[in-house]
């Protein structure tokens, strides 16, 4: 879209330049403070600046276009990076939990278990689930932080 706006600029500044040539050539006389010229063309060195001033922009946009593009992948990264180390995490916590669960289960089905052991069980599951909900949050957290 910045290069179709840049092509439409230039064509009409052309189309402009074109049209008013002679008035773009008169000559003036330019004073820049410690030298003097006759017969300048004023209206040339105008258009130039403009020109040239059109392009440091064009450029400088898309300078910024691609440092706002580099953020956002390294974000990404990030992210991806975090999402993979939560996922290895939660991972080995179920597989835990799946073993402390056989082995209770285990020992309450062959009656050694105590309505203790059982009170002692559904305490360990609250805190398991307490514990991945407080690190779902806290990755709800990060994410809303880099992302805005």
């Amino acid at each position: 879209m910045r290069t179709a706006v840049l092509i439409v600029v230039l064509v009409l500044l052309a189309l402009f330049t074109w049209l008013n040539r002679h008035a773009l050539m008169f000559p003036h006389t330019l004073d820049l403070g410690f030298v003097k010229y006759t017969q300048a063309p004023l209206g040339l060195i105008l258009l130039l600046t403009g020109l040239v001033l059109t392009l440091l922009f064009y450029f400088w946009a898309g300078i910024a276009n691609l440092r706002a593009q580099a953020d956002t992948a390294r974000l990404l990264r990030d992210i991806e990076g975090l999402r993979t180390s939560l996922d290895s995490a939660e991972g080995s916590r179920f597989a835990q939990l799946q073993s402390h669960l056989d082995s209770r289960l285990n020992a309450l089905g062959s009656g050694e278990g105590k309505d203790g052991e059982l009170a002692a069980l559904s305490a360990r599951m609250d805190a398991l689930q307490r514990d991945l909900n407080l690190q779902f949050d806290q990755l709800d957290d990060y994410l809303k932080r880099k992302l805005g």
